[in-house]
């Protein structure tokens, strides 16, 4: 067996910060300390969830803006940072962002060296079109000396197009950071797994990716949060449990990130990336003129 290229240790994290300005400090504390566990786990990949230094269901468009900061400047993403600096880790992590007049909710990755980009989400859910602008980075893959690692929240991840756009940008991990909320039932199968988990399992496995899904838990304001957090293999099989729907855990992974570029040739004949008829749906799907795609 040869000797991994990329090897890591990936984290999610799954807790319950909630809203309210009193409970900023404690949401990043909470955070931080959460962080430490997977680093003392030996995790140097850590996925934090959706808004994590400030809960979710704010009450108005100026809760929101109060609960916001910027970014790379404000204090919980510079303390993010000096954490992923001090332990020399890639820590991935959602907030409110404010940017001039407008909101975004971002997800932020951190490394050994700081600050590395952001994602703000494209697809806002419910109430969030309230308080939030539609995210204008587009889908961004940032190159780390780990790998290649893409950014997607939430909602995002019931566009198929979010994950196939970030794969075919090579990215090599997906970390996916969610607020999953409980929706009308059924919420779960037999097996135990809510719809956002096969979602996540689909998604990883038609794009020979893995995807780090980091999820929440607790009740704020009315609202409940689904937990189900996962790390899931590129062949789409979650790596160890699926977390529980209402426990505080941390997953990990111990998996080679790079080796999502060497696509599974399912049989003598069928191969994901050779079988794809772009020239059947390009020209609807417009690939081809994405500028950060290979032609």
């Amino acid at each position: 067996m040869s000797e991994p290229t990329s090897p890591a240790r990936v984290a999610v994290i799954q807790f319950d910060p909630q809203v309210g300005i009193d409970n900023r400090a404690t949401n990043l504390q909470q955070s931080l300390a959460l962080a430490t566990e997977a680093v003392n786990g030996g995790a140097n990949l850590i996925v934090l969830p959706e808004l994590s230094n400030c809960g979710y269901f704010f009450r108005s468009r100026q809760d929101a803006f109060d609960h916001a900061e910027t970014v790379p400047d404000g204090v919980s993403v510079r303390a993010w940072i000096d954490f992923a600096c001090r332990h020399q880790v890639y820590l991935v992590a959602g907030l409110s962002e404010i940017d001039a007049a407008r909101l975004f909710n971002t997800a932020v990755l951190l490394g050994p060296d700081g600050f590395i980009g952001k994602y703000r989400k494209a697809h806002l859910w419910n109430l969030e079109k309230l308080w939030f602008s539609p995210g204008d980075t587009g889908f961004p893959v940032f190159e780390t000396p780990i790998g290649r690692i893409g950014l997607l929240i939430c909602w995002d991840i019931w566009f198929p197009e979010v994950p196939r756009i970030l794969s075919q940008q090579g990215a090599d991990i997906i970390c996916s950071l969610n607020n999953w909320v409980w929706t009308p039932p059924p919420l779960f199968d037999d097996a135990g797994k809510c719809m956002a988990s096969y979602l996540t399992m689909t998604a990883a496995h038609v794009n020979n990716v893995f995807i780090a899904a980091a999820s929440r838990i607790g009740e704020e304001r009315d609202a409940r949060y689904l937990g189900c957090s996962l790390i899931a293999g590129t062949n789409g099989w979650p790596i160890g449990a699926v977390a529980s729907p209402n426990r505080q855990e941390i997953l990990f992974a111990d998996i080679d990130i790079t080796s999502a570029r060497s696509a599974p040739i399912w049989n003598n004949l069928n191969d994901l990336q050779r079988d794809r008829r772009t020239d059947l749906y390009d020209q609807i799907l417009g690939y081809s003129q994405h500028p950060a795609l290979p032609r």
